[in-house]
C-alpha cells in the first residue's frame, strides 16, 4: 500500500534527508587514495551521533555497518573494510538515517583521485540517469515513467541497468511500497500523487547487467568484473513539483 505523507511528515523527512546529505558530503571529501572504507564507516557513525540520528542500515536485516561501501566492481551492499583505497578506484557509498522516526536514504559514487575516462563517464552517466528519473517524478505521471527515463538514458550511453535491485518508497520505514525498478516501459504502475516519497536509485554497470552475491550474503558484484556506479536521492512529490530531500 502506498503511503501519502502529510506536510508535517515531509518536513520530518526533510530533516532526516539533510543529515544524510551533510554526512555524505563529509565522506565525499575524505574519499582519497589511502583512506579505508572502515574509516569512512566510523566517521559516518560518529557524525550520526553528533546529529542525534540513528544509522538506518546498521542492524537492518543483520547488516553490520553504518554505510554500504562498494568499490569498483562491487555494485551495492559492500562491507567496509581495512583495505586502503587506491588511485583510480571508484567508490559507491550508500547511507541512510532515522531521525524522529523518519528515514532518509541516498547514495553517491566518487572517483578516488584521478580515474580513467571510462570510469569517469560511468559516474557521469549514472548521476545524469538519477537526474532524468527525478525529473519524471511528477504528480499525475506513472511510476514507470521514472523507470523508463533512467533506462533510456543509461542504455543510450552504452551501459547496462542492474535488474536485481530497485528503488522504493520510504518514510516511517526504510523500504515502503512501491518498488521502483530502473527499467521498463513508460505509462505503467501507480499514478504518482503529491505526498508520495520515493528513493530513486539507479545502479548501472560498465559491462553486462548480471550480478552475483559474495559469501558474506550481502555484497553484490558484477559477474564480468567491470565497474559499477550507484546514485540515489530521497524525493517528495508535491503539487509544485519534485523536491529532493537528500540534497544540500
Amino acid at each position: 500500500m502506498i503511503v501519502l505523507k502529510s506536510p508535517r511528515e515531509i518536513e520530518c523527512m526533510r530533516q532526516a534527508g539533510r543529515v544524510v546529505a551533510e554526512v555524505l558530503e563529509l565522506l565525499r571529501e575524505k574519499i582519497v587514495p589511502g583512506v579505508t572504507t572502515l574509516e569512512l564507516d566510523r566517521l559516518a557513525e560518529k557524525e550520526c551521533a553528533k546529529r542525534k540520528a540513528r544509522p538506518a542500515f546498521k542492524g537492518y536485516g543483520g547488516f553490520p555497518f553504518t554505510i554500504c561501501a562498494s568499490p569498483n566492481e562491487k555494485v551495492v551492499h559492500g562491507f567496509p573494510d581495512a583495505t586502503p583505497l587506491r588511485e583510480g578506484d571508484i567508490l559507491s557509498v550508500d547511507f541512510g538515517v532515522v531521525l524522529e522516526d523518519f528515514f532518509g536514504d541516498a547514495a553517491i559514487t566518487v572517483p578516488v583521485g584521478r580515474v580513467d575516462e571510462g570510469r569517469r563517464r560511468l559516474i557521469d552517466v549514472a548521476s545524469e540517469a538519477l537526474r532524468q528519473g527525478i525529473a519524471r517524478a511528477v504528480a499525475g505521471g506513472r511510476l514507470s515513467d521514472v523507470s523508463h527515463a533512467v533506462q533510456a538514458h543509461v542504455e543510450a550511453q552504452g551501459f547496462s541497468i542492474v535488474r536485481e535491485f530497485v528503488g522504493h518508497g520510504i518514510g516511517r520505514q526504510l523500504h515502503e511500497s512501491p518498488q521502483l525498478p530502473n527499467f521498463g516501459p513508460p505509462g505503467q504502475g501507480p499514478r504518482l500523487k503529491a505526498g508520495m516519497t520515493l528513493a530513486i536509485e539507479p545502479m548501472i554497470n560498465a559491462g553486462g547487467p548480471a550480478v552475483a552475491i559474495l559469501q558474506d550474503g550481502w555484497t553484490a558484484v558484477t559477474v564480468d568484473g567491470l565497474p559499477s556506479a550507484h546514485f540515489e536521492h530521497t524525493v517528495a512529490i508535491t503539487d509544485q513539483g519534485v523536491e529532493i530531500l537528500t540534497m544540500l
